[in-house]
């Protein structure tokens, strides 16, 4: 479906949490590494809310607490520690990751803070086992350089990462701790995407600027992107845990298409005189009513209780397409599945849902009367333990009460077919206090100074650079992160006006011969600033780069112009190049050709035979059409 996202106010923003290259976890000694051996030991722990330092609760702790999770660690001797577990205080914060994080603020041309303080964020769904996750702000304000436009970075914190989750199944989650602890920064940006394409373009962006600095990790899991998106008249929505990058735009386009809709059916109800006021608890447990149409492998048949809702006012609402693959009563059942923790699919039933259908016309119409029912009115099925229906059935009713008015402040998941669900209310600041176990850390100019030293020019200044030297995109794109672009650069400088063909050198030639496994990046920088200027003064073509760079890979002590000589590359002379034209035309032809293009061509091929790489090419060329031309 096509949105105009300029009509809708659509706007994005990023938060993009990357994993630091460092060698110990952020706030302890233990190593940073993975692992897929069985762990040492299981942790059990349950997680309760604390009061905010204004003597207030989080909703989201509130939330998770609801859940009544069992919360399992699997954790190992090599890898964990008793700070992990929350039983010692943290290490002072890892040097390392301190220095990266300056270097990645700086790259933003973010203003660094003077002091880096810690502070707790309260993080209850249990991927963090002391229930609070130690970070800290670096650096705010900012931006980038994104096609032609800026956008804008509001902050950077440098934080420990979480446990990477196991299982998930009714009320207990199992939880791997080998990642817990990882140095990860993460980098928000403002709210300035415009299109779900153009934050893909900025996550793409981001993600090269930190591999331009050579100092973040790399490969799956080092990278995951919450991604926030509004529409006017909605709300912020947190998808949550994106890991493509080309995953986004599809999530936020159905993110604005589900907010679309959800204000829609708010703008129906409100039609329909449906305020927050008038949904009241309308249930009947029907439990006994349902038993006779047990055992036929419906979803409630080893249920201890069903329950039956009423919505008032939501008739024919439920099967109202909220997103690609989802209607509104997907709103509801992701609520119960993570608060309730009624998990199994399905885990509610209505008139119009598949399995609501095998109940038959009959039942609905009997439970309908039961629960004083109409057809303008929608019912709900809510069936498993009777604690866990309980719960179901209060969320259920602050869900539908959400809905009276538009679009509830959520965190989402991601789901692989590009929609989303339900994870939690959305955070606020209550869930965030100082931490008192960790001093404040001052950063100072001889700190900043010594760092900025090797920082490197960021990708998006390469680029407009190259833009106007003329260079191919996909040359610009490789040689703006390469480790090569600062000795590109200086070439350019020494040897202006050859930009072009430098840029064919790191941003093609070299990148392909390391693709083919040829040791490239063995070659010492006055081994390619000498082939580079034997390619100026035409003492080597293009046809003969590729072998005497393999050459010199292999053999560091040796030098341009002596591989040169190794592999026979020495230049031609001009008189010598005429004879070798001369002779070629005089050679009786292979076979007869039907027109001169391919006479010519043939001739071309002996001439070249002997002296590639030796001449440039279309001096050759030129020659050879000259003399054909000449009775």
């Amino acid at each position: 479906m096509k949105i105009d996202y300029e009509a809708l106010g659509f706007k994005a923003g990023l938060e993009v949490h990357h994993q630091l290259d460092t060698e110990r976890k952020l706030f302890c000694r233990c190593p940073v590494k993975l692992t897929r051996r069985h762990h040492d030991a299981e942790l059990l722990r349950h997680m309760r809310p604390t009061l905010s330092e204004l003597g207030e609760y989080d909703g989201t702790a509130l939330m998770e607490f609801k859940t009544r999770k069992n919360v399992i660690y699997q954790i190992y001797n090599d890898m964990n520690c008793t700070y992990e577990m929350d039983d010692t205080p943290p290490f002072l914060v890892n040097d390392q990751a301190l220095d990266i994080s300056i270097a990645i603020a700086r790259t933003f041309g973010m203003s660094l803070v003077d002091e880096v303080h810690i502070t707790r964020k309260q993080y209850l769904d249990g991927s963090i086992p002391t229930g609070f996750q130690r970070t800290a702000i670096i650096g705010v304000g900012g931006g980038f350089r994104m096609q032609d436009r800026d956008i804008g970075i509001l902050h950077m914190s440098l934080e420990e990462d979480s446990c990477r989750e196991v299982s998930d199944v009714g009320h207990q989650i199992v939880f791997k701790a080998d990642r817990l602890g990882f140095p990860l920064v993460e980098v928000v940006t403002a709210p300035d995407f415009r299109t779900p394409v153009e934050a893909g373009v900025g996550a793409e962006a981001i993600r090269r600027a930190l591999w331009n600095l050579r100092k973040v990790r790399r490969g799956p899991g080092s990278v995951r992107h919450d991604v926030n998106c509004s529409i006017t008249g909605g709300t912020r929505i947190e998808i949550k845990g994106v890991p493509r990058i080309a995953d986004i735009p599809h999530l936020l386009h159905n993110e604005a298409l589900r907010q679309k809709s959800l204000l829609e059916i708010r703008d129906t109800l409100r039609i329909r005189g449906i305020t927050e006021k008038v949904i009241t608890r309308q249930t009947r447990d029907v439990t006994d009513k349902l038993r006779c149409v047990r055992g036929g492998g419906l979803p409630w048949d080893t249920a201890d209780q069903v329950i039956a809702i009423k919505l008032k006012g939501f008739g024919g609402l439920l099967t109202r397409p909220t997103q690609e693959h989802a209607v509104f009563a997907g709103e509801f059942a992701g609520r119960i599945r993570v608060i309730a923790c009624l998990d199994s699919v399905p885990n509610l039933l209505y008139p119009e849902s598949p399995e609501g259908e095998e109940l038959g016309d009959g039942i609905w119409h009997d439970i309908y009367r039961l629960i004083e029912a109409t057809h303008h009115d929608a019912v709900l099925l809510v069936f498993g333990p009777r604690e866990d229906v309980e719960t179901a059935v209060s969320e259920i009713y602050i869900r539908a009460r959400e809905a009276t008015l538009g679009v509830p402040p959520e965190t989402r998941q991601a789901l692989k077919n590009g929609s989303n669900d339900f994870e939690r209310i959305l955070p606020g600041p209550d869930r965030m206090y100082p931490d008192t176990d960790h001093p404040p850390v001052p950063l100072t100019d001889e700190r900043v100074q010594a760092i900025l030293v090797d920082l490197p020019t960021a990708p998006w200044i390469r680029e407009d650079r190259y833009h106007a030297a003329g260079l191919p995109e996909d040359e610009i794109r490789t040689l703006a992160i390469s480790p090569s672009a600062p000795l590109f650069d200086a070439l350019c400088v020494e040897f202006p006006g050859h930009e072009k063909a430098l840029g064919e050198v790191f941003g093609r030639i070299l990148p392909g011969m390391a693709r083919k496994g040829i040791p490239v990046i063995d070659l010492h920088d006055e081994q390619i600033r000498g082939v580079m200027r034997l390619l100026v003064e035409r003492r080597l073509y293009r046809e003969g780069l590729t072998t005497v760079l393999a050459v010199l890979s292999r053999n560091p002590d040796l030098s341009a112009e002596d591989a040169c000589r190794t592999v026979g590359l020495t230049p031609v002379p001009d008189n010598r190049v005429t004879d070798l034209v001369e002779e070629a035309v005089q050679l009786p032809l292979a076979k007869p050709f039907p027109s001169a293009e391919g006479r010519y061509r043939w001739i071309m091929g002996r001439v070249m035979n002997g002296i590639r790489g030796r001449i440039q090419g279309s001096i050759v060329a030129a020659l050879v059409r000259q003399r054909l031309e000449t009775p």
